[in-house]
């Protein structure tokens, strides 16, 4: 049995293709459905419907043989013991800093400020002001970035953007990117070996459908 680890909303969307390219398709959709295994119409193959951040631990730790993960996912993780082979260029976006309109973050950069900074992305926010010389004080939160700085909490917010919608609806101005972000296709390493002759026409068929 071969187990697919995917997240529910836009990498499910846009992973459909592909899995169809390699003659898999789900007998159920997750958003109509309330189980958490699905079917395929390969009896050898199931997926499973985790967040998007425990996806690289269920793959890792062998719950599943493969999945697709967001970049941004991926540097909060580390990346620990999985096998990345691919780039699959679908769920695109930005990681970018964020500020509440009218807040001068360059002069306050440039003269030293510490900053305030709200994110899910520890990780890469860290890294990323580490590089530029900023003094931050790092705020962990789940969700709702965008409220952060519009109530005090912080000065300025790491978060995805796609199109900037929410920011512009809140109030908010992108001022710096980090980074751009795309989903994954990761691979338990030990599964790779034990399942090869399974497992690597599917790697295979994601990797010619990218390049196409």
């Amino acid at each position: 049995m071969i187990t697919l680890a995917l997240s529910k909303g836009r990498i499910f969307e846009e992973t459909l293709p592909l899995l169809a390219k390699a003659g898999i398709v789900p007998l159920e959709e997750p958003e109509k459905s309330r189980k958490l295994i699905i079917a395929t119409n390969r009896p050898d193959v199931r997926i499973i419907i985790v967040r998007a951040t425990d996806v690289p631990t269920y793959v890792q730790h062998g719950a599943a043989d493969l999945g697709v993960a967001g970049k941004d996912v991926l540097i909060e993780h580390s990346g620990a013991g999985l096998y990345q082979p691919i780039d699959l260029n679908i769920a695109k976006c930005r990681l970018c800093v964020a500020v509440k309109e009218g807040f001068d973050y360059q002069t306050a950069v440039k003269h030293g400020a510490r900053l305030r900074v709200a994110t899910k992305y520890v990780e890469s926010a860290r890294e990323h002001f580490a590089r530029r010389g900023v003094h931050v004080d790092l705020i962990k939160l789940y969700g709702s970035m965008e409220l952060a700085p519009l109530v005090g909490l912080a000065d300025a917010i790491v978060d995805l953007v796609s199109t900037g919608a929410t920011l512009k609806a809140n109030k908010l101005v992108e001022v710096e990117d980090i980074c751009e972000i795309s989903s994954r296709l990761v691979v338990n390493q030990a599964a790779l070996k034990m399942k090869y002759e399974t497992l690597q026409p599917i790697i295979d068929v994601f990797a010619q459908a990218v390049e196409a």
